[in-house]
């Protein structure tokens, strides 16, 4: 009598498994962080590519979570093009295999957690609760999920057009592109292959979208309302009509040469957002401001940078002061920061009566 061996899954590629994982299922649903940013849009897209060359006819939903918010996001969108359905119009049955790239379950970074996922792929640091995922790949030290995506389109031999090539591309040059850089040769050797594959005049569009006018009036008000506290500044930009122009302006006040530490907060529907820079490795900005919002919301994020999110029940002034000094003294007391060294980043600037 012979038994037949089943061959250790962990021998096969990841991408193989991957794939393995997602046959018995009739369709995929991709889901991802709330306010999808390139790399969670590029991830997305690739596994896309991925499952149509190797398991073709079997549908496939790419969803968003909250709204394509940053600008050069919405040139992404719009240029590559990629379809994207609103994650709660999606329909999951038990035929459905739900796919989660760029985040992990319950980190707070979804607005819901109804869609339990199948399968996980993630690059950050924050752990979520992972009971019942069939398959994982979740990799912190890389740089990307694109960069995960590109490795399983390469195992695989599927085919990559140049707009793939240029999505993927961005997706990890948006994430590694901070000083120092938080990438490691995998992601250096994944930009290398994608760089003479993609589109540049594509990718350049992409880069360099207009703004609105909200954009300018936000840095206004971030630059008026930014102190510095020893190394570390802190910036309200006030009501903002999308959360990511918050991340913009943290990666904005890090360049300033005397500070190694950014904390920008906003309001945006009925939540103040956060967003948190280090100007060097060794930072574990992530878990440096998980404590920080400790029993006030969520937070996470990598080394150099994290975000977090604090519910409010309203923008009143007697709601948002309080809240704001408290995020402060704990920032300041976590980085053993005197709380009497503040002062404003600017004094007010004259005004010109016209031009």
């Amino acid at each position: 009598m012979s038994v037949e061996v089943e061959p250790n899954p962990q021998r096969r590629g990841r991408a193989e498994r991957f794939l393995a994982t997602l046959a018995p299922f009739r369709e995929v649903v991709f889901v991802s962080h709330v306010n999808p940013d390139p790399d969670a849009l590029a991830s997305m897209l690739g596994l896309k590519a991925l499952i149509e060359s190797k398991q073709p006819g079997k549908p496939i939903t790419l969803t968003m979570d909250g709204m394509i918010a940053r600008a050069e996001n919405q040139a992404m969108v719009d240029l590559i093009p990629i379809h994207l359905v609103p994650v709660d119009q999606a329909a999951i049955t038990p035929e459905t295999a739900v796919v989660m790239v760029d985040t992990q379950p319950h980190t707070g970074r979804r607005a819901s957690e109804a869609a339990r996922p199948q399968v996980v792929l993630d690059h950050h640091e924050t752990g979520g609760l992972l009971e019942g995922v069939l398959f994982r790949d979740i990799r912190p030290q890389m740089g990307a999920t694109s960069t995960i995506v590109t490795g399983y389109l390469l195992e695989s031999n599927v085919p990559v057009t140049g707009r793939l090539a240029t999505a993927l591309l961005y997706g990890i040059e948006s994430e590694v592109a901070g000083f120092p850089r938080e990438a490691g040769p995998t992601d250096d050797g994944a930009l290398v292959w994608l760089f003479p594959r993609a589109d540049k005049d594509l990718l350049a569009q992409i880069k360099n979208p207009k703004l609105p006018q909200s954009h300018f009036a936000t840095v206004q008000h971030s630059l008026a309302n930014a102190f510095v506290y020893g190394n570390l500044i802190v910036s309200f930009c006030g009501h903002v009509t999308q959360p990511d122009i918050i991340a913009e302006m943290a990666d904005f006040f890090i360049r300033f040469e005397k500070v190694e530490w950014v904390v920008c907060l906003g309001l945006c529907d009925g939540v103040l957002k956060l967003s948190m820079r280090v100007n060097h490795l060794g930072g574990h900005a992530g878990e440096l401001l998980r404590d920080v919002l400790e029993g006030l919301g969520t937070a996470g994020g990598h080394d150099k940078r994290a975000g977090g999110a604090i519910p409010i029940p309203n923008e009143r002034p007697e709601t948002i002061d309080p809240l704001l000094k408290t995020i402060r003294q704990r920032l300041l007391d976590e980085l053993g920061i005197p709380r009497d060294q503040g002062r404003r980043l600017l004094e007010a600037s004259p005004m010109l009566p016209s031009l």
